[in-house]
């Protein structure tokens, strides 16, 4: 499975791996999606650390999981952005909706 859910309290982690594209996306977000109806987090953080290709979906997934955690009063997080997503998640305005921890050299 390439996303893996750790809680704790208050929070609620999803570690993503491969690639984050139109085929991988949707069981990715409705994995998320479910972890966050059950626990109801304050924050969720996406950890794109094991992310070695997104699409436009990658963006779509944090922009939906944005909503979803709003409704709730909670916040994103995208922790572990590696370069090569940083100009993406900047250019899409990601950063406006989420905080963004970029991994590697920018960290």
């Amino acid at each position: 499975m390439p996303v893996t859910i750790n809680t704790a309290p208050g929070s609620l982690t999803a570690v993503l791996v491969g690639d984050l594209d139109h085929h991988s996306a949707k069981p990715i977000r409705e994995r998320i999606d479910a972890a966050i109806a059950e626990h109801r987090p304050t924050e969720l953080v996406l950890d794109f650390g094991g992310i070695t290709f997104m699409d436009s979906s990658g963006i779509g997934l944090v922009m939906g999981r944005y909503r979803l955690m709003e409704e709730l009063g909670g916040k994103v997080v995208v922790d572990n952005a590696p370069t090569t997503i940083k100009k993406v998640m900047r250019l899409s305005g990601i950063d406006k909706l989420a905080t963004i921890n970029y991994g590697g050299a920018d960290k």
